[in-house]
């Protein structure tokens, strides 16, 4: 943190850390964070080079292991989340993957809720079981089922609150207690969730991954992902796994992701009121069988969602009636949404999740989670939610009158 913050003793709120923390100037006292795009570093001499490699003294040894720039987007994504300690990495893929390898091995257990992103499906799924960690599946809403999964010692526990694209909530609290009953750590994907509206660590989860690509960036420029919790876990296991396999952070991203921590509680305040209006709009049109949103009080746990989240997040989910046919009709329609798989930009977009994000899981594994082949995400934006009313208004129009 920079010496104004760190030597007046006050604790400041998300907003101002957004904006000032972490902060590290060089020599040149420059006002915007300092890119340092270099691969390694030099040393004073052999001796010193010796004692950074054996972690005798503090210093960046080589970009993979730790850059400046990296390290400050780390520290100032940590102090917004109130972790111990964050770990960025290349990707929010490569942050699921880094946390749940850091925590389970060859005979371990790890318990997920049904309800996950595609690509953290297989990779407990699939994966996992191939380095011999067994996996079991529960309905992430459905307490007794965690209860009795959780009835055996498991070393992991991971779960997406609310849940991509279904907006399906887990009980944080709950689950981290039975999780912790049985000797778990619990991982949080709270990518929907967002650092602005969901703070899964003060609700007893151990461990919180993002994928830094979508709110913290927001506009589509980057690839990014943290792992956030204890420093006993970020700084042993997950750091022996970031050194020796490189999924790291670039420093040119990582000065993307500062600069995006900056405006995030802006962007996605206005993103998510504007996923509220379109969602109010869109219930009870002809035509559409469901909307989700977790502040909308048709959801099935909205009383969840307002006891752990300060707000619904950004995206809508709603489910056209005659499949795949009019769903492709309406995204196709569209002229101010773009159709893509990315979401928590500034730019709304739309997605198919039986036909992209969703493709890997089993036609019975994508029903189990209720996404159908009628299911639409839109990632909801910062245009004018007036004008995204009346594009989704008139390309629902066009589609279900054709």
């Amino acid at each position: 943190m920079d010496d104004a913050l760190s030597e007046s003793g006050r604790s400041f709120r998300p907003e101002t850390l957004a904006v000032r923390g972490g902060l590290s100037r060089s020599g040149f006292d420059e006002t915007s964070e300092a890119m340092f795009l270099t691969s390694g570093f030099v040393y004073e001499s052999a001796e010193q080079a010796e004692a950074a490699f054996k972690d005798e003294i503090e210093k960046f040894i080589y970009s993979r292991y730790g850059n400046p720039t990296v390290s400050m987007f780390e520290e100032r994504l940590r102090l917004i989340e109130g972790a111990e300690a964050c770990f960025a990495t290349a990707s929010g893929m490569a942050a699921v993957w880094v946390a749940l390898a850091a925590l389970c091995g060859k005979g371990d257990r790890i318990v997920s809720s049904r309800a996950l992103f595609g690509s953290c499906f297989v990779i407990i799924d699939e994966i996992l079981p191939r380095f011999g960690v067994e996996a079991v599946f529960v309905d992430g809403p459905d307490l007794a089922q965690w209860e009795e999964a959780l009835s055996v010692p498991t070393a992991a526990v991971f779960f997406e609150t609310p849940s991509n694209p279904m907006q399906e909530l887990v009980d944080i609290a709950a689950v981290s207690k039975l999780a912790h009953a049985a000797g778990a750590k619990v991982v949080v994907d709270n990518v929907f969730g967002t650092p602005v509206f969901s703070r899964p660590l003060e609700h007893g989860a151990d461990i919180v991954v993002y994928s830094a690509t979508k709110h913290i960036d927001g506009q589509g420029r980057v690839l990014g992902g943290a792992v956030l919790g204890p420093a006993e876990f970020i700084d042993g296991p997950v750091k022996n796994l970031m050194r020796h396999t490189g999924p790291a952070m670039s420093p040119f991203n990582a000065w993307v992701l500062v600069k995006g921590l900056e405006t995030m509680a802006l962007r996605v305040d206005k993103m998510s009121a504007n996923a509220l209006r379109l969602g109010q709009h869109l219930e009870g049109r002809e035509g559409i069988v469901k909307v989700i949103h977790p502040m909308l009080e048709s959801h099935p746990q909205h009383e969840l969602a307002k006891q752990q989240m300060t707000g619904g997040g950004t995206v809508i989910t709603f489910e056209v009636e005659g499949g795949k046919d009019v769903a492709f009709k309406v995204m196709n329609a569209l002229q101010l949404v773009d159709i893509s798989n990315n979401l928590g930009d500034a730019k709304s977009l739309v997605t198919h999740p039986a036909t992209t994000t969703h493709r890997r899981l089993a036609p019975e594994a994508r029903a189990a989670v209720g996404i159908t082949d009628g299911t639409i995400r839109i990632s909801v934006g910062l245009e004018s939610v007036e004008d995204l009313i009346e594009d989704v208004e008139a390309a629902l129009a066009g589609a279900l009158q054709a």
